[in-house]
């Protein structure tokens, strides 16, 4: 259909001009509009074989517009979304009203031709939307080559059924994960279920993760919830001994009865369990089980703290602006550069988490256009100091001295550790003479009295 007359719908001039640009080499006719106002214009005069439509836009957001045309009957040619940053309620919302697609800003000119074509092709027909669309908007933000390798491992692990073991930080996006995994998979229109694993008490175990039949009546376990889907178990260690029984149970028998039940049920479902870095110290202790630990372990996945992938804070930034001045009605205001650059240094200690309320706190503190550095500093100055390892602290927070002093201080006492609390090791290890090494040691308050006599 190179022949077709396509409506391309963006508040930005530069988009709109390269999208006219790539779409008339190929042949297509191009309208374009810069608002709600001239794209309801344009349609009313002339039909078009597609519409490309971006969701933020000052006056009349995409969403609202496709709503109006959709509610109208109005809606007689397929429409693609696009927007550096969709969100999953815009996406069911937008999926319900009858989108196609969706392409993702900065716009890859070949998933763009690809997706018009498929677009065109459908010849209006409502296409499985859910799946064309709810993935990349569930997709994890960040255009760094860390997150863009995890993402692509991710879409290689949703073509298969085994059992994942995520570990990563609280706060880090574990569950972001999952959700895309998910939606990424052929379970994608079936059930996504967490159960939160501090909410499972020795008493109830049996019936949250098996349900119960009395007196015919059934009610659902965790298990029968997430049937045909995915099953998330956030916090595995976190689970008491029965619980981890139970479940052990479930995965080595490949099925469960209820309790009060005597039929048996089949359990089809996949399993995402999250841990925390250090759940082997919990095997070890004796708190996690292992055998439970390597059930689930059939696929791993280690998603990184922020601090690994700081270069994504700003796009991180704008992109929590958006969702939070659309779901919660805030104010907008922009990251200053300088903002942005502190940021980008901040250890963030929570991850994720910690910076989508940081987003938030500041959207609502002020009503200037631009946060600028001194709000940022005020804010992290607020959340006070932690009790964190070196890798976790914001020394740029602190004077040269006591920042110096906080890194002297963790790196000589990790470096004890790995020699065993031998101070003549040490002296070899970092290359300092044994007499000026103890002065430092007590200068900086590191206990090293459980030194060896023979040292």
């Amino acid at each position: 259909m190179s022949n077709a007359h396509v409506l391309v719908v963006d508040d930005e001039a530069d988009i709109r001009a390269l999208i006219k640009d790539i779409l008339a080499d190929e042949g297509y006719g191009v309208t374009v509009a810069a608002n709600a106002a001239e794209a309801r214009s344009a349609r009313a005069d002339r039909n078009f074989d597609l519409i490309l439509l971006d969701i933020w836009m000052p006056d009349t957001d995409g969403i609202t517009l496709l709503r109006e045309w959709s509610d109208s009957g109005e809606l007689y040619s397929p429409v693609v979304i696009m927007s550096g940053h969709g969100t999953v309620d815009a996406a069911v919302e937008a999926t319900r009203l009858g989108a196609f697609d969706f392409v993702e800003k900065p716009l890859s000119l070949a998933k763009l031709l690809r997706t018009v074509e498929a677009a065109l092709e459908s010849a209006g027909k409502q296409s499985s939307a859910a799946r064309n669309l709810l993935p990349s908007l569930l997709a994890p933000v960040g255009r760094s080559e860390l997150m863009q390798g995890l993402r692509e491992r991710v879409q290689q692990y949703a073509r298969h059924d085994g059992s994942v073991l995520m570990s990563g930080e609280p706060g880090s996006g574990r569950g972001a994960f999952a959700r895309y995994m998910h939606g990424l998979s052929r379970r994608a229109d079936e059930p996504l279920t967490t159960v939160a694993a501090a909410s499972i008490t020795d008493s109830n175990a049996e019936e949250q993760l098996l349900g119960s039949e009395r007196d015919g009546e059934v009610v659902a376990g965790a298990f029968e919830r997430a049937s045909g889907g995915t099953l998330v178990i956030d916090e595995l260690a976190d689970l008491n001994a029965t619980a981890q029984k139970v479940l052990f149970g479930v995965l080595e028998s490949g099925g469960f009865t209820r309790i009060g039940g005597t039929m048996p049920v089949k359990v089809d479902v996949r399993i995402v369990a999250t841990v925390s870095p250090e759940y082997e110290g919990r095997i070890v202790a004796g708190e996690l089980r292992r055998d439970l630990v390597a059930h689930l372990n059939e696929l791993s996945l280690r998603i990184p703290p922020l601090r690994e992938y700081a270069e994504d804070v700003p796009e991180l930034l704008t992109y929590y602006v958006d969702k939070l001045v659309d779901a919660e009605g805030l104010t907008f205001r922009r990251f200053s550069v300088a903002a942005q650059n502190r940021l980008r240094n901040y250890p963030w200690p929570d991850n994720v988490r910690e910076l989508k309320n940081m987003v938030r706190r500041l959207l609502m503190s002020d009503s200037s256009d631009d946060i600028s550095l001194e709000e940022v500093e005020a804010e992290i100055s607020a959340s006070g100091p932690v009790d964190e390892p070196l890798v976790k602290q914001d020394l740029l927070a602190l004077p040269l001295r006591e920042a110096r002093e906080q890194f002297e201080r963790a790196y000589l006492q990790q470096q004890l550790v790995l020699c065993g609390g031998k101070v003549g090791q040490l002296a070899k290890r970092v290359g300092m003479e044994r007499t000026h090494l103890y002065r430092k040691l007590r200068s900086l308050g590191v206990d090293f009295k459980s030194v060896s006599s023979d040292d």
